[in-house]
């Protein structure tokens, strides 16, 4: 076995860095309060799928995943759209942006 075989990134590399930044996202949605905080997770979630569709597309000779991740990061973008804008509007009225204000929204 060569040097350039040890040191050659490969595809599990890139799924495994994905997992672990899915992973992430995850518990930052789970574990937190903050919607702007719940949002950056959500991206990070995004960006993980993104990355592995990069790679698949890659170590596939296929030209179909930076066609879905274009897609995917339209989806992002306008999740975070939506999502500022009900940020901003939840502020406006509570003065305070935390995840149990939905709660009170009912009445």
């Amino acid at each position: 076995m060569q040097v350039n075989d040890m040191l050659a990134v490969g595809l599990n590399h890139y799924l495994f860095l994905s997992a672990i930044i899915f992973s992430i996202g995850i518990l930052t949605v789970l574990l937190r309060k903050n919607l702007i905080v719940i949002l950056m997770g959500i991206e990070l979630m995004l960006n993980a799928v993104n990355l592995s569709f990069i790679a698949f597309s890659h170590f596939s000779n296929n030209a179909n995943g930076p066609v879905i991740v274009f897609f995917v990061m339209t989806l992002a973008a306008a999740e975070a759209g939506v999502g500022l804008a009900l940020m901003v509007t939840i502020f406006k009225r509570f003065k305070v942006v935390d995840i149990s204000i939905f709660e009170k929204l009912k009445n």
